[in-house]
């Protein structure tokens, strides 16, 4: 007797299930409230010179959690013992905008034999210490190697652009996001 399994394949590209995105665009298109997804934390700033760090919070994701320890440069007055502040702001975004980039790539079919990224982004202190009124920055820049045989330049920057506009921290980074601080 010969016994029969039915194998479904997710229809994964470049590390992206495709499904999973189909389905939340399909589910979306009929209750956009489901699109909305929070993001919350709870930190504590440290008061022990000892530990080594500033700032200590836990991140939960889908399957589970991560303690995360944020030190300040020295020049900041951090002892510069982890990622500071600004590290982590420019990793959520470079991460945030090529995952941006793949699955866009991903749902246009196109299939990456390799895929790195390059992010430079100059802070200017002044306003912190309140020395002049500038810009903290003057933006991000990305510089994306992209090897395909599924697509040329030119299709790779119009991807590019498309993942421009769709990215959340780009968004974040071009738009005022309201913020409302208080104390408890």
């Amino acid at each position: 007797m010969l016994l029969s399994t039915n194998i479904i394949m997710a229809n994964i590209v470049n590390n992206v299930d495709l499904d999973k995105i189909h389905n939340v665009i399909e589910k979306g298109q009929g209750d956009s409230q489901s699109l909305k997804k929070p993001v919350k934390l709870q930190g504590e700033w440290n008061l022990d010179t000892e530990k080594g760090y500033q700032f200590r919070t836990e991140l939960s994701y889908e399957k589970g959690k991560d303690t995360i320890e944020i030190d300040s440069p020295s020049f900041l007055g951090g002892n510069g013992n982890r990622i500071g502040p600004m590290g982590y702001c420019i990793a959520g975004i470079t991460s945030c905008f090529l995952a941006t980039f793949v699955s866009v790539a991903s749902s246009h079919g196109i299939k990456f034999s390799r895929l790195r990224v390059n992010a430079e982004c100059i802070i200017n202190f002044a306003k912190s210490f309140d020395i002049a009124d500038e810009p903290i920055t003057e933006g991000i820049n990305f510089q994306i190697e992209a090897q395909s045989e599924t697509a040329d330049r030119l299709k790779l920057e119009e991807l590019l652009r498309m993942a421009e506009e769709r990215c959340p921290a780009m968004y974040s980074m071009s738009h005022i996001i309201k913020v409302n601080a208080t104390i408890k």
